[in-house]
């Protein structure tokens, strides 16, 4: 591109850009990319105005968070394909991990000096959510890689700045465990640097690969010395390895985040039999159960979103009702007849012969989860609201945070439910604001009862003025 045009361009993004930040309609966009970007940045509460990334980290602790990850052993060639081209071409190579958290930097030192005056820097979170558009932020929200120019970032400091960057995938989870970026002054910095840094990023997932290869024959070679003991061999990510012929059990089984803590425990499988999991050298054996345990009901009814149930292996989304009828039943785990589930329903008005029709649709859905006179579960249950209640019994502000996403079942009009959302509700906000730190504030201003409130945004706004979240509270004060 022309400097002309880079210079056409930049005077679109300008108008655009200012529109956006005060919320006026402007006759033109950025690409679609960086529109969607912005949106969602705005959405966040990112201000445009935001001098730095905040430091996500205790820098005491990098040296143990960089001997951990999985890209370390990769990071010779990453250096070796980047970092000398951004000394020469006065740049800087970043490698971030999942969260946007700048692990490794290398390059050009000048440009690093200036990079430090905006927190691209270790420790510093470069998500979106922290510091709004930029390539490492966009591209580990997109997936994809991402070329950032100039006035395309949200946050105006960072206007004099372009960057390329690329999410680095690991082949063994399926998940994306950081991204490497290359930045650099705005023209100085070619969009085709994009590419390059793309094929970078494919060079680390082959690495990875060919790594995770060679544990699995290791892992496949102790199994096959087991000679004839029935399993299926399982990677530590949950991979199917060896043991499943048919493929029954397709490419991965989900194991859940705490499989590696739970020795023996009861599986059900695609095929709805049942299997234990035990770990076995670097990963796990899924075993026959002689007796096969009944399935779990998962209700996850807090915050917006609609209300959905699992039961085994199906996801199940819920009418509002039939997700009311299943809250009064796990908050009454000894049963409710017909009658009581009417009146706690439809008040005074309410007729019987309505729930047993609604219980008869629902029992359609989860079979033999539902049993009768009076009705009650049957099954283990795991709700979201049920979490929260034991999280409040513990304290712990930080899990409480990321466990409440919202109330339960806001649009249910239900007097029994509407006093249990409201003492969640208020049970939350008062463990975050006598215990919470700012992380956890954040969150709870993220839902639909703390994006308001007062006395969580004065908290918010009291942090440093280089915080985005301090200004985003501000605002939301003002207006």
């Amino acid at each position: 591109m022309s400097y002309a045009h880079l210079d056409a361009y930049s005077r679109l993004l300008r108008g655009a850009h200012e529109a956006a930040a005060t919320g006026l309609a402007s006759p033109q966009s950025p690409r679609r990319l960086i529109k969607a970007s912005w949106r969602r940045s705005l959405d966040a509460g990112i201000d445009p105005e935001g001098k730095s990334a905040p430091l996500a980290m205790d820098l005491s602790h990098m040296r143990d968070l960089r001997q951990a990850h999985p890209l370390r052993p990769l990071l010779p060639m990453l250096a070796q394909t980047l970092s000398g081209l951004a000394d020469e071409s006065g740049h800087v190579m970043i490698v971030t991990d999942c969260d946007g958290r700048v692990l490794w930097r290398d390059g050009n030192h000048t440009t690093m000096g200036r990079a430090d005056q905006i927190g691209l820097a270790d420790g510093h979170r470069w998500s979106e959510h922290s510091v709004g558009t930029n390539g490492i932020g966009t591209a580990l929200a997109t997936g994809r890689p991402v070329h950032v120019y100039s006035e395309e970032h949200l946050m105006r400091v960072l206007h004099v700045w372009s960057c390329s960057a690329a999410p680095i995938i690991d082949p063994d989870s399926g998940r994306v465990i950081g991204c490497v970026d290359v930045s650099g002054t705005a023209r100085s910095l070619h969009p085709a640097t994009v590419a390059l840094v793309a094929a970078t990023a494919k060079l680390a997932e082959t690495q990875l690969a060919l790594r995770m290869h060679e544990r699995d024959e290791r892992l496949r070679r102790r199994y096959e010395s087991l000679r004839g003991r029935p399993g299926v061999l399982l990677s530590a990510t949950g991979r199917v390895i060896s043991g499943d012929p048919a493929g029954d059990l397709g490419i991965r089984v989900h194991l859940g985040e705490r499989a590696v803590h739970m020795p023996g425990r009861r599986m059900i499988l695609r095929d709805g039999t049942t299997a234990l999991l035990e770990p076995f050298s670097d990963g796990f054996l899924l075993r026959p159960s002689a007796t096969a345990a009944p399935p779990v009901l998962t209700l996850s009814f807090l915050g917006e979103r609609s209300p959905s149930a699992t039961f085994g292996d199906r996801d199940r989304p819920l009418s509002l009702r039939h997700a009311e009828i299943l809250t009064l039943l796990a908050l009454h785990p000894h049963g409710l007849t017909a009658e009581q589930l009417s009146c706690h329903l439809y008040g005074d008005d309410g007729n019987p012969v309505t729930i047993r029709a609604e219980i008869h649709r629902l029992r359609a859905q989860l079979g033999e989860a539902i049993a009768a006179k009076p009705y009650r579960l049957t099954c283990p249950v795991e709700a979201d609201f049920l979490t929260l209640g034991r999280l409040l019994s513990a304290g712990e502000p930080g899990p409480l945070a990321r466990a409440y996403p919202g109330p339960l079942l806001p649009r249910s009009e239900s007097q029994e439910i509407r006093r249990e959302r409201d003492e969640l509700e208020a049970q939350v906000r008062a463990c975050l604001l006598r215990r919470g730190a700012p992380e956890d504030l954040w969150a709870y201003a993220q839902t639909s009862g703390g994006r308001d409130d007062y006395e969580v945004l004065e908290r918010l706004a009291a942090l440093p003025s280089t915080d985005p979240r301090s200004a985003a509270a501000r605002s939301r004060l003002l207006s």
